[in-house]
């Protein structure tokens, strides 16, 4: 006897009993209906007229069966147990202290008292254009003295080039010095709090600090080295040092530069003139990039601010290994049994659909 599901379309063979279930989707099986041929599993099919084997009709196909009684019915699974029961709340995991955070935070949102995040981008992005500014009028100046080669210029276009050169110049270096005490400043009260978050005070002085950083020739060395200091602090300084160092190199190159720029500005030659034009070019252009990476640095630094620590407390066990707060359930109630789905009618293994059997060709004379 077959059943057709009506979801999956699943043939069974339900023997003589009539099912309403499929096994496999859950779906509702049709009305029983019989094997179309009436044949038994060991017959071979009719040949037909023509000496094919007969066809079984449309939709049906050879499920092959265990001979025999039926195997037991699969076992079912195991009950989940009673549901856990806790006579209290559960203290274990991790727990925060919020006080201690809260005032070392405090600590350090007292000590800090520099110049905000806005400020010391608003220098350097000042600084920045007249940086570029300079480079550009005397990159024009440059082109202007080539041009005097073969024709005289206009008095008012040398004036202009010339008196503008050198007031961008002047307005630039008022500007780096600016941007050096801005940010002297913001080094001085950032490691004031990063030192008092610590429990600690910063063991240099804010004068020794603004000394450091400003006086020509001595900032080359101590600048990035109270930097260095800071990002240790901080526990900043393995993923600071590429940035710190390449900042570091290029401020030395365009401090050099410029040395010899201001050196050569005393020529009076149209040779040495063009020359020193070209390494004023160059000195602005490796000053801006100095400047550029000296924002990266601050930037890096200003990622995470300092008063918001990223720590989190854990409870560690004592020494004989029990973890305070760590209560266990000792009273286990018993859980209802979940329902089951719809009470289904369950098909043997051996009813399942399986491929059909291979049928064995007939010797032909």
């Amino acid at each position: 006897m077959i059943q057709v599901c009506s979801r999956c379309g699943t043939r069974w063979n339900v023997r003589d009993r009539q099912r309403s279930w499929c096994p496999r989707c859950q779906g509702t099986l049709q009305a029983p209906t019989t094997d179309p041929a009436e044949q038994q599993w060991g017959q071979r099919p009719t040949p037909s007229a023509g000496g094919a084997p007969a066809r079984l009709p449309q939709g049906f196909r050879w499920i092959a069966v265990r001979p025999g009684a039926a195997p037991a019915p699969r076992r079912g699974p195991q009950p989940l147990g009673p549901t856990p029961r806790y006579s209290v709340i559960p203290r274990w995991g991790l727990v925060d202290h919020f006080d201690s955070l809260d005032q070392h935070a405090a600590d350090a949102a007292d000590a800090r008292s520099g110049p905000s995040v806005s400020m010391v981008r608003t220098v350097l992005l000042v600084t920045g254009v007249l940086l570029a500014l300079a480079a550009f009028i005397h990159l024009v100046r440059y082109v202007l003295l080539l041009v005097n080669r073969s024709m005289l210029l206009h008095p008012l276009v040398a004036g202009v080039a010339t008196w503008l050169g050198v007031a961008l110049s002047v307005l630039a270096s008022f500007a780096v010095v600016a941007s050096a005490v801005v940010l002297t400043n913001w080094l001085i009260a950032r490691r004031a709090a990063a030192y008092a978050l610590n429990g600690a005070i910063d063991p240099r002085s804010g004068w020794e600090i603004l000394a450091g950083c400003v006086i020509p020739v001595a900032n080359l060395l101590l600048a990035p080295l109270y930097v260095i200091e800071l990002a240790r602090a901080e526990g900043r300084l393995s993923r600071l040092r590429r940035d710190i160092a390449v900042w570091w190199c290029v401020w030395v190159l365009s401090t050099a530069l410029m040395v010899w720029s201001v050196a050569t500005s005393f020529t009076r030659d149209a040779q040495g003139i063009a020359d020193n034009t070209v390494t004023t070019i160059i000195a602005y252009l490796a000053g801006l990039a100095a400047l550029m990476l000296a924002g990266r640095v601050f930037l890096g630094f200003e990622a995470k601010p300092v008063d918001r620590p990223a720590k989190r407390w854990v409870i560690v066990p004592d020494e004989q290994g029990n973890v305070p707060g760590h209560h266990r359930a000792t009273k286990r109630d018993s859980a209802p049994e979940q329902e089951s789905a719809p009470e289904q009618d369950s098909v043997p293994d051996e009813q399942s659909e399986v491929p059909a059997p291979p049928r064995q060709r007939e010797p032909v004379a």
